[in-house]
């Protein structure tokens, strides 16, 4: 079926309302909380859902509780991932509004999780547990508790980089509670889904769990690719319920997938190209896979985790965790690129293809050390969290030669069968390599004044030292007095001080509501993303760079309603960031650090139960992004990449008895674009659109549960990412319909 970028005006228009329905879902349900429901009595299903607000974040650092913290922080339950059946961190975070999916370019176009938040790049600000996770993967939901989506510059809880945010996964651990779950599903994009969670006591202090994934089959709406996904992880667990607790958290991945280069953007509407000279483009069908039945990607993660625990007498809290990952990534695939246009019809069009190599190790050692503690100096109650980090974190990547060539595909009926000539792969001798050393200390406080006022505040000075050891081959341009193909090594170095912190201002109207005021910093420095240096003047890593800096200012209010089981909450922020590079001069490509990008916002959010039986997340983000300092006049005003001005998320579900529920939701995404000038070969950007979900479950048994999701119900076509040169495109996933039979002992 092909693919309509663009929506006609009847789709437009309900677009709009949809979009008007979900920014104001929140006032209305307020609304009705407050008007209608100390009326009317609801008759309660004999068992309750389980509840999906939670009251306080898994990271140490957020020492307070949600309603009392001065920063937005969305909370994605286990309990929500498992109505959605969202498999993926991708689909988790579509239940936050202000992230958009973004496809990569070169050896990374199936980079992983690459996405953009409140108008920045955050795909490097990924944490597991609260430690920095690396790599060019897509994580899987299978060992999630919980996912933590914590927004605005945050400097003081992770260090360089966090812009705008930053993604913290919460694991699953063993506990002391006999349990097995799991899962058995399978959908019409012919793929097969199984989960197992096995927790068992082994006496009264210990405990081991197990979570075992194995995921097999294809992508809906693409042809031939596939993503298969095998991943165990083991929690032991002793000393639980004790005053020192122990556990030993080991996860293994492993992903054989045959990657997914995108499909061509020829004639999708808006579609431009000089070839064309007035004629229309047929559209490509967004199912065309442009790629070789030779391609692949395979993808290991190992994590392996330490924590201890131990609570003094007097309530004092000391942690130590240390984790050690690595993760390697070995990928071949052929992307599509440019189309060419002939004089003949359309048949006898081309796309060019490109034969890409990723071969990537990423490697991470990291001890953080807390200690916690409540006390009072006069009448203020302090509740104080300090620490210190030690990491080290690496990347090398080996260069791939002999990857053959490929003739152009034919444009609308692409072969993946097509010949590779010369193809005879091997390591040429290059590669990329660097690692960063980071020292930090932290603390962070909360200062109760009285019962109304509160102030929060959090500092880290971290040292860092980032070393970058390449190794190219000259050619007779580079080198000229060198033989070509001698090996060039280059060893760069900077290392430098980073500063970050935050500070809030609460008051508590009452106990169960506050508004805050908060201004928080960040620091980036060059290579602060990939541990590559430069000392070229065209490189956004130019040792000579200072760190981007970059500062928030968020007033906000959030409240706990009917009875603490519906959060609302609500922030305007302003986010500027400094330093930034622009280029200066458009034939040498040479930047100069004289940027300066702001971005302004207002973001609602609304979780939990309105009533025992029925449950709603959702949220709404409105966002205006601007550069107002540039190297030139024209880059002032521009808007940032990816970053759509309206963007909402809602998902809810009601309980009809004890044996039924059923549930659904929509995203609506604003039309965004990125700001590369493009004369041919592309389309302006992503149109808005909106995708609507639904879900229904059954309890067949105390046991066992048949759980049904039809993803995309209206069949919307839709672009999920688009690459920078606005030629290729991940395809919205069609009209899907996933099965699932779910049994818990």
């Amino acid at each position: 079926m092909a693919h309509s970028a663009y929506i006609k005006s009847g789709k437009t228009l309900g677009r709009q309302a949809a979009a008007i329905a979900l920014l104001t879902m929140p006032a209305l349900v307020l609304a009705q909380t407050e008007a209608t429901l100390p009326t009317t009595k609801v008759a309660a299903p004999e068992q309750s859902t389980p509840a999906i607000k939670k009251t306080k974040s898994a990271s140490a650092k957020l020492t307070q509780p949600l309603v009392d913290t001065p920063q937005t922080v969305t909370v994605i339950s286990k309990e929500v991932l498992q109505q959605q059946g969202a498999v993926s961190l991708m689909q988790a975070l579509q239940n936050t509004p202000g992230i958009t999916m973004q496809l990569g370019e070169g050896g990374n176009t199936s980079a992983g999780d690459t996405f953009y938040m409140r108008g920045f790049a955050a795909q490097a600000s990924t944490f597991v547990d609260g430690v920095r996770d690396l790599g060019a993967v897509s994580r899987d939901s299978f060992n999630l508790e919980q996912v933590e989506v914590v927004k605005g510059p945050s400097g003081a809880d992770i260090g360089r980089g966090a812009t705008s945010g930053y993604i913290n996964l919460i694991s699953k651990t063993a506990g002391l509670e006999d349990q097995v779950s799991g899962s058995v599903g399978a959908s019409t994009a012919d793929n097969q889904r199984f989960t197992l969670d096995a927790n068992k006591v082994i006496d009264d202090t210990t405990a081991v769990r197990v979570n075992l994934l194995r995921q097999q089959g294809g992508v809906a709406g693409r042809d031939v690719v596939e993503k298969n996904t095998d991943g165990v992880a083991l929690s032991l667990a002793t000393g639980l319920g004790t005053n020192t607790v122990f556990s030993l958290n080991l996860q293994h991945v492993k992903q054989d997938n045959i990657p997914d280069g995108g499909a061509s953007a020829l004639g999708l509407a808006g579609y431009i190209n000089t070839g064309l000279a007035g004629r229309t483009a047929p559209e490509a069908n967004s199912e065309n896979f442009y790629g070789l039945n030779s391609d692949y990607e395979d993808v290991t993660a190992d994590m392996l985790t330490g924590k201890l625990e131990h609570t003094f007498a007097n309530g004092n809290k000391l942690t130590n965790i240390t984790r050690f990952g690595k993760s390697d990534v070995d990928r071949i695939l052929t992307a599509p690129g440019g189309a060419t246009i002939g004089t003949g019809d359309a048949s006898k069009w081309t796309v060019s293809r490109s034969r890409q190599s990723l071969l990537q190790e990423n490697t991470i050692l990291a001890n953080q050390t807390n200690l916690q503690s409540q006390f009072k100096t006069g009448s203020i109650e302090h509740d104080l969290l300090v620490g210190v980090e030690l990491m080290h974190e690496s990347q090398e990547t080996r260069t791939r030669s002999g990857l053959g060539t490929v003739a152009a595909a034919n444009a609308y009926n692409p072969n993946p069968n097509d010949a590779v000539t010369g193809f005879a792969p091997f390591l040429n001798g290059e590669k990329s390599s660097g690692a960063t050393n980071t020292v930090a200390l932290y603390g962070f406080d909360t200062l109760k004044l009285n019962e109304q006022w509160q102030l929060n505040g959090g500092l880290r000075v971290e040292h860092y030292n980032t070393e970058t050891n390449n190794v190219a081959l000259s050619t007779a341009t580079s080198h000229p007095a060198l033989p070509v193909g001698t090996k060039v090594p280059t060893d760069l170095q900077k290392s430098g001080n980073l500063l970050g912190g935050k500070l809030g201002v609460l008051f508590k109207p009452a106990a169960n509501g506050s508004i805050y005021l908060s201004y928080a910093t960040s620091q980036k420095p060059a290579g602060g993303d990939n541990f590559q240096l430069s000392s070229s003047t065209t490189s956004t890593s130019n040792t000579a760079l200072d760190p981007q800096e970059t500062d928030n200012l968020e007033l906000g209010t959030k409240w706990d309603l009917l009875d603490n089981k519906l959060g609302l909450t609500a922030a305007l922020y302003q986010t500027t960031n400094k330093n930034e590079l622009a280029k200066l001069d458009t034939v040498t490509n040479s930047y100069v650090q004289y940027g300066k990008r702001e971005v302004k916002g207002l973001e609602l959010g609304l979780v939990g139960n309105i009533t025992p039986a029925w449950q709603v997340t959702a949220g709404v983000a409105h966002m205006e992004t601007e550069v107002v300092e540039a190297a030139t006049t024209a880059g002032v005003g521009i808007s940032s990449d990816w970053s759509p001005k309206l963007s909402a998320t809602l998902w809810t579900s009601y309980k009809v008895n004890n044996d039924l529920t059923i549930g659904g939701g929509a995203r609506y995404t604003g039309k965004y674009k990125n700001n590369k000038t493009r004369t041919s070969d592309a389309i302006a950007g992503v149109p808005d659109y909106v995708v609507v979900d639904a879900m229904a479950s059954y309890k067949l048994n105390k046991h066992t549960s048949l759980q049904l999701n039809v993803y995309n119900l209206l069949d919307e076509k839709y672009m999920s990412s688009l690459n920078n040169n606005r030629n290729r495109y991940t395809p919205g996933a069609p009209r899907t319909a996933n099965l699932t039979a779910n049994f818990t002992y």
